[in-house]
Order: C-alpha cells, then structure tokens, then sequence
C-alpha cells in the first residue's frame, strides 16, 4: 500500500540503528535513498549497498550535523546526485549520561547541538529546496524523554522537548506550502546507543515493567512509523507526534 517510488530520502544518521533501518525500509518502498554519518566509513557503505539490493539507488555523504556548513555540504551533494529531495528523516542524534550538577558546559552544548540544532540545520537548508516543488515530507526523530523528561539525561530530555515542539511549530507553518511535518518519539530501541544499559541483567529487567508490551522496540518497529508519515497514507496528520513506545509513555 505505500509507495515511495520516484522519490528522493534523505535520512541523517543512517549508517546505524533507527537510521539505516529506515533507509532499508524506504528502500524497500521504492525511495532512492541518501544517507547522512559522521565517522563509520564501512557502516555507511554496508547500508547502501543492501539498499541498492533493492534496485534503487544510494549515496553516503559524511559530515557533522552540527556544523551548518557540513549541512549544507552535504545538501549539495545529495542535490547533485538526484536533483531533489522529497523526504527529510532527522534521526541522527546522541545519547549521553548527564547528572545537573556535575554536567559540564560542554556536555550540555553537544547534546543541544547535535540532536536540536542538527535538526534545525537540516530542516531551515532542505524546506526551501521543497517549497520550490510545493512538496515535501519531513519526519524528524524525538524520544519519549522529550515528553516526561528523563532522570540524569536532562540535556537528552531538552533536545527532544525542542524537536516536539519545532515540529509542532513546523506542521502548522508549512503545511500550506505543501511539505508536511510530523514527529515519531520513541522508546527504548535496541540499538548501539542504548546496547551498553540493555545488556545489564538488573536494568533490562527494570527498563521493561515500563513498558505494558514487556518489550523493548527493535529500529525497524521504529522505522515503520517513520515510513507512514512520509506517505501518502499520512495526508491528514499535521505537526504530531506519533509514540511508539509500547506503551510506557501515553500521551496524545
């Protein structure tokens, strides 16, 4: 039921976890797929080749999210070698231990910047190369931390409270212009970020009694709402945000 094909993503962060699910997933939909990374040379090139496994094509450009001239850079590129860019998937983004108190300046900044400011970087250089074409769909990737906070990660809760309330912001703003904006805010996901707190016996069993399915999410549970929101199926959601947490966060 969802197509992507003839369609441009591109999604930041994609060399691993939520990001290269959802590349793959898009893939799959038909999408030519670009994706963003900052370090792992090989992950990238891994992704791309099992997304062109698809028959579709995919690019790699590396650079720092962060950095409002890496965005650009990277844009470019991505422009060069399709010409457009219907999807933006903000995913790529940090999570780090943070007690107040004993968090330094430069702890706090990198968060904000990587995970909020990323966002936003990405976002105020890719909406005008849409509202060219009057069309374009941006998912970006908050967390349930950004909804109820989340005890020692309080630079993390911040920067995905921003990216809920940017979207929010965003939706009703461009709507009109024909780009739709909209937000899926996770849970627990097993990925490499979180793999180190998961892989503990005692905080495993701990992480799951909050969440009623008794699950932890996997990146592609992650990746299918990802993908809805940036189809056709999605035409009437505006500025939401769509939790699927298993339902440890209930909130509308």
């Amino acid at each position: 039921m969802i197509s992507l094909h003839n369609q441009i993503a591109l999604i930041t962060g994609g060399s691993r976890g939520i990001g290269a699910a959802t590349a793959l997933l898009f893939a799959e939909a038909g999408a030519d797929v670009a994706i963003t990374y900052q370090k792992d040379n090989r992950a990238a090139d891994a992704v791309c080749r099992k997304v062109e496994a698809f028959g579709v094509r995919a690019i790699a450009v590396k650079g720092s999210i962060e950095k409002y001239a890496d965005c650009k850079r990277m844009i470019g590129s991505v422009m060069k070698a399709f010409g457009k860019i219907d999807i933006l998937v903000n995913s790529a983004g940090i999570w780090e231990y943070g007690e107040i108190g004993g968090m330094t300046e430069k702890e706090w900044n990198r968060t904000i910047a990587i995970n909020l400011n990323g966002t936003f970087n990405m976002c105020n250089l890719v909406v005008p190369l849409m509202k060219r074409r009057k069309y374009g769909r941006i998912v970006n990737v908050a967390s349930t931390a950004g909804q109820r906070g989340e005890v020692n990660h309080s630079h993390y809760a911040a920067s995905k409270g921003g990216i809920i309330a940017f979207t929010k912001s965003l939706g009703a703003e461009l709507i009109s212009k024909g780009i739709w904006v909209n937000c899926v805010a996770p849970g627990w996901v097993d990925t490499d970020m979180t793999s180190a707190e998961l892989r503990k016996g005692s905080s495993k069993i701990e992480i799951l009694r909050t969440i009623p399915r008794q699950k932890v999410g996997t990146p592609e549970e992650i990746a299918g709402p990802i993908l809805f929101l940036a189809s056709d199926l999605a035409n009437n959601v505006v500025g939401e945000i769509l939790n699927a947490n298993g339902g440890s966060v209930l909130c509308g």
